[in-house]
């Protein structure tokens, strides 16, 4: 890794950083502000969730219409859309284009003039796009935790909340692995800012159906979601090893065959 590289990229992506992390923060303390009213008015909601599919709950980690009136519940059903979704579109939007931006904006020759090798470049680079990962989901994970304890009408599991923020941790690595992968296939100088975010619904919209729909639960294997456990209020609620050795086993392997074709790819001046 070269020091100078990193400081530069983390200068110029601080900007993102900062609004991604203030609107996901500003979106979890809003919709938490509102679990009081939710609860004074319990009755009419619980008539309306009454009809949604099972499935509808189930995809969102509720198995229960009961549990959305736990504050960790309410948490779970309303804010995980937030990190799950809009953390994981910051996670492959950075990672997709932090490799290919001085191509497509013609600026090649100024990266390839500094002395550094294929894999400092690449190695600083990425280190950039996961320490901004780990600083958005440290900043939102507190701003959770603090709406909880703010808004709380009775004792939740602190560590059901913080096993949940570890896997939301996890998916975004396992996103910045695939944008890293996904910039080192591309032939041409141009963003892959759409195909990413059009990546991360679609996977999440498999996701979705494959809960909603029991003859079809099987495709939901094909997207990461399936393998995050967000039933937070399951007593039995824990990290579990196959989920563990999916994100870290399949990050690894992206990021490092990212690597190997980075060093062999043809940079456009």
């Amino acid at each position: 890794m070269n020091r100078n590289l990193f400081s530069r990229e983390f200068r110029s992506n601080g900007l993102s950083l900062l609004i991604w992390t203030l609107v996901i923060t500003a979106l979890i303390m809003a919709t938490m502000s509102l679990y009081g009213v939710f609860l004074e008015n319990n009755s009419k909601i619980l008539a309306m969730v009454s009809i949604l599919p099972e499935g509808a709950l189930q995809f969102k980690g509720i198995s229960n219409v009961d549990d959305l009136f736990s504050v960790l519940g309410f948490y779970s059903a309303n804010n995980v859309i937030y990190m799950l979704v809009l953390g994981s579109i910051y996670a492959i939007v950075l990672s997709s284009g932090i490799l290919l931006k001085e191509e497509y904006n013609k600026t090649a020759e100024y990266l390839l003039a500094w002395p550094l090798t294929r894999s400092e470049v690449f190695f600083s680079k990425a280190l950039v796009v996961y320490l901004n990962i780990l600083i958005i989901n440290v900043i939102t994970t507190g701003a959770g935790y603090l709406t909880l304890e703010i808004f709380k009408k009775e004792p939740y599991s602190v560590d059901a909340f913080f096993i949940l923020s570890f896997y939301t941790f996890l998916l975004h690595i396992f996103f910045v692995s695939l944008g890293l992968f996904m910039s080192v296939l591309v032939k041409k100088p141009r963003p892959i800012t759409t195909m990413g975010i059009g990546l991360v619904l679609i996977l999440y919209f498999v996701f979705t159906i494959s809960n909603i729909t029991e003859s079809l639960s099987w495709i939901g294997y094909v997207s990461p979601y399936k393998f995050l456990s967000l039933d937070v209020l399951d007593p039995k609620y824990s990290i579990e090893w196959i989920s563990l050795l999916y994100f870290i086993g399949l990050s690894l392997l992206l990021v490092f065959s990212a690597q190997r074709l980075y060093r062999r790819k043809d940079i456009y001046l």
